[in-house]
């Protein structure tokens, strides 16, 4: 008695895609199988060693247009097996139809929502002017770095002629749908402090610990007016502040032993309305206030800032919202407090949403007992059967005049 749409969903999920050793080949046998049942052109472009982006593709009736982007990732984050209730690979649906698995909210009942509504659009005979492209890309749980960032700078990305693009976001315990329409700038920065070193009896001076104490008092204090200002306000979300966590202490080689270099290192995340050349010139102040030899390095500098236009008179934010208001969907606008691949097809300059129809749902993405109610996941297949129509019937736009 069990809708084949939900089948099919938990089928996926039990393809153990896990880091660090993530089963990649079976979750593209997969896809490409359904890919192939719905006469879907399938294409797979291995972007290095080991990582392959699968594309699926529905021609559209005028190619020269541009195509609309489903984009999905395959992969999951590790589980601590003990904290859940279920196994997290064998997708149990329990007596309210709650689905348990790893990825069922991140992100593969989006991969599947976005196959069956095409089922459906096909099986009723649809076409539409413009092709909808449908890529499947690994590693995104791990920075995206041999995924979707690399994949952006291949001709076979550029010969999908992205026009506007759907991606991940996330649940909603509210009425409310979230929609990401842009994303914090991730920054992780380790501060190194150099000082004079000397037996553990002594008062000795200009320690690297000293300094690192200096150091971490101005950063954390940045910290905690950033959280204040988020508490203090409620039409802000976590994505209009920045967060700024201490993550990892580095130093000292014996317990009687001062030592002459210690280091912090700190991950960040500052949204596009902020200013990232002042915020490093402040990250340097503080730095150079801790004293002489105290210097600090990027891990990651992710400086693109360009968010995806929410105005009516745009296109595709008008395609888009127009069938949520159609539905009744009431939508939350916010930037992604993450960090997900739309960053990387913003950065090629093309309008990328972040859109994961699961409302009335507790957030779980990288939790324990991860799942996602079945009657959720069908209503998305229903949100994604109204919305494809709309966005790959957008007019021709006047740069495809």
């Amino acid at each position: 008695s069990e809708d084949p749409s939900v089948t099919l969903f938990r089928e996926y999920l039990r393809i153990d895609t896990v880091h660090p050793k993530p089963d990649y080949d079976a979750a593209v046998r997969f896809l490409e199988r359904i890919g192939t049942d719905l006469g879907l052109a399938c294409q797979k472009v291995e972007v290095c060693q080991g990582r392959v982006v699968l594309i699926l593709t529905w021609q559209g009736t005028n190619p020269r247009l541009r195509s609309v982007l489903l984009n999905s990732h395959t992969d999951v984050v590790p589980v601590f097996e003990e904290h859940w209730t279920y196994p997290p690979f064998e997708a149990v649906k329990d007596s309210q139809g709650n689905i348990y698995a790893r990825g069922a909210q991140d992100m593969k009942c989006v991969s599947i929502q976005y196959l069956e509504a095409i089922r459906r659009l096909k099986a009723e005979g649809k076409c539409f002017s413009r092709t909808i492209h449908l890529t499947f890309v690994p590693d995104e749980e791990v920075g995206g770095h041999k995924g979707m960032e690399m994949f952006v700078q291949r001709p076979e990305f550029r010969a999908l002629n992205v026009g506007f693009a759907l991606d991940e976001g996330l649940a909603s315990p509210s009425d409310t749908f979230s929609v990401f329409y842009g994303e914090r700038s991730p920054w992780w920065i380790k501060v190194k402090c150099v000082g004079s070193p000397g037996h553990g009896s002594r008062f000795i001076s200009n320690t690297a610990a000293e300094k690192l104490h200096k150091v971490i008092n101005s950063f954390l204090a940045f910290r905690e007016s950033e959280k204040q200002r988020l508490k203090s306000d409620s039409s802000l979300t976590l994505g209009d502040v920045t967060s700024l966590n201490l993550t990892m202490l580095e130093g000292g080689v014996s317990f009687n032993v001062v030592p002459s270099e210690m280091a912090a290192s700190f991950d960040i995340r500052i949204p596009p309305t902020v200013d990232l050349k002042a915020f490093e010139e402040q990250v340097a102040a503080w730095c150079r206030g801790a004293g002489d030899g105290v210097s600090y390095e990027f891990h990651q500098k992710y400086m693109d800032q360009h968010v995806t236009s929410t105005e009516e008179s745009d296109p595709w934010w008008k395609a888009f919202s127009g069938v949520c208001r159609d539905m009744k969907l009431q939508l939350k606008l916010e930037i992604f407090p993450a960090a997900t691949d739309s960053r990387y097809i913003r950065a090629v300059r093309h309008p990328a949403i972040g859109f994961s129809p699961m409302n009335r749902t507790p957030v779980l993405l990288h939790d324990h007992n991860e799942f996602l109610n079945e009657q959720v996941f069908l209503r998305g297949i229903d949100i994604y059967a109204r919305l494809l129509p709309a966005l790959a019937s957008v007019p021709p736009l006047p740069t495809e005049a």
